[in-house]
């Protein structure tokens, strides 16, 4: 539950921007690395958001 404020948010920000990105990535005078940029921050925003959940749930250890 609580990741779906934010996920809904996600989701609004890339439908409302997904036709001027798609037309950036897709612009013939443009850079070849401009997919690879998009792709770059999906796997680096998945990185973080994996190493904070894998950090809420772990134990403390016992001593």
């Amino acid at each position: 539950m609580k990741r779906q404020r934010p996920l809904l948010l996600l989701l609004l920000l890339i439908y409302i921007f997904s036709p001027t990105l798609f037309g950036w990535i897709t612009n013939p005078d443009g850079g070849w690395y401009r997919p690879y940029v998009i792709w770059l921050l999906v796997i680096v925003i998945a990185y973080f958001s994996q190493q904070r959940d894998t950090e809420e749930h772990e134990e403390p250890s016992k001593q």
